[in-house]
């Protein structure tokens, strides 16, 4: 004999219980998980093309960043506030790629991203749009915590 309505209290307890447990199974940041599987995939099924393109234009993309918001002429001649974000944005997602596609990482002493130069740049703006920036650094990325990595790349990451 079936109970009308045992059918849904068992998949919604299902469901419940799957939800809870996914908060601690998945990923924080399912987006760039997908960005950065998705890039070393195509540098591993890619042999033609060399690792150095791939690392090269991402290395580019951070440094040419970071370099558009030293710059206060080109600052100056953003027309939103919001652009100086958009672009702390991909540089910081540049860098994380980079991160995790590149053997050493981005945060090795012969990395081609000035890496302390960007956390330093991060550092200068205002605390409150940056800090999920800063913690994206910290957290999503592969090697920010190698021995490789310079005292002075953790400690300025690891400063408040």
């Amino acid at each position: 004999m079936k109970i009308k309505g045992e059918e849904k209290a068992v998949v919604s307890t299902q469901s419940t219980g799957a939800n809870r447990m996914s908060m601690f199974y998945a990923y924080p940041t399912p987006m760039l998980k997908m960005l950065s599987s998705t890039v070393s995939t195509f540098v591993q099924k890619n042999d033609a093309l060399p690792l150095e393109h791939t690392t090269d234009i991402l290395s580019t993309m951070a440094n040419l960043c970071r370099c558009m918001i030293e710059d206060s002429n080109i600052v100056a001649r953003f027309q939103q506030k919001d652009t100086v974000m958009f672009v702390l944005r991909v540089m910081v997602g540049a860098i994380i790629l980079y991160d995790h596609v590149h053997p050493v990482g981005a945060f090795h002493r012969k990395s081609c991203i000035d890496i302390k130069g960007s956390i330093k740049l991060l550092k200068e703006q205002p605390a409150v749009s940056v800090e999920t920036l800063l913690n994206a650094l910290r957290y999503s990325t592969v090697h920010a915590n190698d021995e490789e990595t310079s005292g002075v790349v953790k400690k300025l990451l690891t400063e408040q």
